[in-house]
């Protein structure tokens, strides 16, 4: 199946055409009232005649009974005839602009997604537009996280489409499919389709595309996580067993779960916009040799743990422990410093740059 890119940009115009149809439309049916009416009380047709003389006279055909006139009904039916012409004249325009926009916009729709999707790099996959798929999306997108959706029902890509995320209309599993959305670029991937089958059938084929990418697979059943873990899925989400826990935690903790909420969700949603992230610390990183405490105060960011390069997690460590080159670091807070840090982690340290704690 081959891969089709669509691209949501266009969407603003759909309104303007619908109007413009719409007034065609509605003016011609008005002309069309108006003319019978003045026809039925100028000649004293009956209504079908009447109807029937205006729909001559508009569509410029001309034959009775309109050959059959008063002076009065005369002077009506030009009347009707310029403003006939000029309203076809504007329907027809109407259609025209919107079917010649509707193609345009298509192409360079196409032309437009295909030059961002090339362009995408470190990017993450969204395998399905249902419901955990657009959730993933949503999440990502309010990050500002680069991504693109493939999805193989034009239905459910509309909503990607609409909310001008890219995205292509093809099967996921299907390795030109994921080569379009160039896995081999990408950081991670995410399958989250319609079937738990369709779910393994996915993570094989990108697995034996991008043998190390990271793959989170979504599984309805139980017995289905066995068989994506060793279909190649880095980690299986069973997304019962986390409304299950949940449910359990609002239950029994809920000031705690109302905390996590709200420290994980956007500021437009009223969250607080926290982000957890693993920041690896570069060689000559500019992170290098300072102490934990420095990394809060300097920072803003809280140290949940460190994994030392040698491989062992030490979480909750001491503020005077200090992070070496090949240490990855946990660390939380607004994602907006979360950010700064983790590019900070990869910039070389400067010959000024010492601890001040």
């Amino acid at each position: 199946m081959d891969a089709v890119t669509s691209y949501g940009g266009y969407t603003s115009y759909a309104s303007l055409k619908k109007k413009r149809i719409l007034i065609a439309m509605v003016l011609l049916f008005t002309l069309v009232g108006v003319g019978s009416i003045g026809f039925h009380f100028i000649e004293g047709w009956t209504w079908f005649e009447s109807l029937y003389g205006t729909l001559m006279t508009v569509t410029t055909i001309g034959a009775e009974p309109e050959n059959q006139l008063s002076g009065r009904g005369r002077a009506f039916n030009i009347l009707v005839m310029v403003v006939g012409l000029g309203l076809v004249g504007f329907a027809i325009g109407a259609f025209t602009h919107t079917v010649i926009q509707s193609e345009l916009g298509s192409f360079f729709g196409r032309r437009r997604m295909e030059k961002e999707i090339a362009r995408l790099t470190d990017h993450f996959i969204i395998c399905g537009a249902g419901r955990v798929g657009r959730r993933v999306a949503k999440e990502m997108a309010a990050r500002k996280i680069s991504l693109v959706v493939i999805e193989k029902d034009p239905e459910q890509a509309r909503w990607a489409q609409e909310n001008e995320l890219p995205v292509i209309v093809g099967d996921a599993s299907s390795e030109a499919v994921l080569r379009e959305a160039h896995i081999e670029r990408a950081r991670g991937l995410a399958t989250a389709v319609a079937s738990d089958a369709e779910n393994v059938y996915v993570t094989l084929t990108a697995r034996g595309l991008a043998p190390n990418l990271p793959i989170v697979a979504r599984a309805s059943e139980e017995e289905a996580q066995s068989k994506m873990t060793r279909a190649g899925a880095t980690v299986v989400v069973s997304p019962y067993a986390y409304a299950g826990q949940r449910i359990a935690r609002v239950l029994t903790h809920p000031k705690v779960q109302r905390f996590i909420d709200l420290a994980f969700a956007p500021v437009n949603e009223g969250g607080l916009d926290l982000q957890i992230e693993e920041v690896y610390v570069a060689e000559r990183s500019r992170l290098e040799h300072l102490s934990l405490a420095h990394l809060r105060v300097g920072f803003g960011v809280i140290v949940l743990a460190v994994r030392r390069k040698a491989g062992q997690l030490d979480f909750n460590p001491e503020p005077e422990e200090t992070v070496a080159a090949g240490d990855s670091v946990v660390a939380m807070g607004e994602s907006g410093k979360i950010r700064d840090f983790a590019r900070l982690a990869e910039q070389e340290a400067q010959s000024s740059l010492t601890d001040p704690v």
